[in-house]
């Protein structure tokens, strides 16, 4: 067994992060590659905690700027993100690996509901924890939600998967000239206004002090090697 820089860690994915290249919906490819990511983290011995996103079905911000009632598109976008993790652990359990879904919104048909000390049981034997729904309440993001579940159950660092190589002065994809940074302090990534989550989430980091490692999720191996202490992407602490 390899040593590993964080035991237990909470990875945050974006929900357009399994969408892959179509833009919407799911790409089973990605999902695929993404539970093989996860298992070998398990053969690592890390407990591994599962944030997701919905923004590949529906983003509450962006149907609220649409005309929709605020919490109404918050609710639906925590519901996405249900959908999202069922997926997820569909994949996960068909190669092998052992996994809960657990809900802030109760919904015992399809997910336990989120109880602390049971997701860290969960995690202590062995399970990936895939939380979803958000933290249940509307005008929170899911990295706020993130952050906030990285912390219930004593996650040691958030990796935030996204599909650049780390944090930079501006999205790559659209600036040619933005820097990648290395390293940058919670103040200044805010302050900076670093796209990398939301002003909540930093702020719960920066007071607990839960470093935030960000990378490229298609990177092959690279939820393993940023586990084992590789300086892959970037950190914020």
């Amino acid at each position: 067994m390899s040593a590993l820089a964080y035991r237990r860690a909470l990875l945050k994915i974006s929900g357009e992060a399994l969408a892959g290249a179509r833009g919407f919906g799911l790409d089973y490819a990605v999902l695929e590659r993404l539970a093989g990511e996860i298992k070998a983290v398990r053969a690592l011995g890390a407990d591994v905690g599962l944030v997701i996103g919905g923004g590949n079905i529906i983003r509450g911000t962006v149907a609220s700027q649409q005309g929709m009632d605020r919490v109404s598109a918050d609710y639906m976008g925590m519901l996405a993100t249900v959908i999202n993790a069922l997926a997820v652990q569909d994949v996960l359990e068909r190669q092998g690996v052992d996994t809960r879904v657990m809900t802030a919104i109760r919904m015992e048909a399809v997910a336990e509901p989120y109880i602390r000390r049971r997701a860290i049981r969960h995690l202590e034997k062995g399970r990936v924890v895939i939380l979803a729904g958000g933290t249940s309440n509307p005008y929170f993001s899911t990295d706020t939600a993130a952050v906030l579940r990285a912390l219930e159950i004593e996650a040691q660092a958030i990796l935030k998967a996204t599909n650049v190589d780390g944090i930079y002065s501006a999205d790559p994809k659209k600036d040619p000239n933005a820097a990648f940074i290395p390293e940058v302090t919670y103040h200044d990534a805010m302050v900076r206004g670093l796209g990398v989550m939301d002003a909540n989430a930093f702020g719960l980091c920066k007071d607990n002090k839960l470093p935030i490692l960000v990378f490229n999720i298609n990177t092959p191996g690279a939820v393993a090697r940023v586990l084992q202490g590789e300086r892959l992407g970037s950190i914020v602490r």
